[in-house]
């Protein structure tokens, strides 16, 4: 990310700090309006719709900010950043050494089965043929 853009989004930010301070500040003159023995609803009413207004568009800047950062820590392509070719890059790596684990697991496997094989044949070919048995003369 460029300078430029990282500025541009820190004023951004500062932006909608000011609205939350400004938002703030229509709900506390809102709240001394009414504290009054004979508040004024016209104020109350301005108040709380400047108040209603600015949390929409916080609420509207935010939402914006925090999409751009879901962008940016899904993966998702954008403007000057590497953080997605080396989650891929991560992530294949782990598929490597996964594939890696496994092979040598079928090959410890196909090595312990040859063994066997081997033993299993070995110990057919030590023992003793069974003989027919010999006919018994009358």
């Amino acid at each position: 990310m460029t300078n430029y853009m990282q500025n541009e989004r820190l004023k951004k930010l500062d932006a909608i700090e000011s609205q939350l301070c400004q938002m703030m500040a229509s709900a506390s003159q809102a709240f001394q309006e009414l504290s009054k023995d004979k508040p004024s609803i016209k104020n109350v009413e301005t108040q709380t719709n400047a108040f209603l207004k600015t949390l929409e568009a916080v609420d509207a800047d935010i939402s914006k900010q925090i999409q751009y950062l879901t962008r940016v820590s899904t993966g998702q392509a954008h403007e000057g950043s590497s953080y997605a070719s080396m989650k891929v890059n991560h992530m294949a790596w782990h598929r490597l050494e996964h594939s890696r684990q496994r092979l040598n697991d079928l090959d410890r496997l196909r090595h312990q089965h040859q063994l066997q094989l081997q033993q299993h044949t070995q110990h057919h070919s030590l023992a003793p043929q069974p003989q027919p048995p010999q006919q018994q003369q009358q």
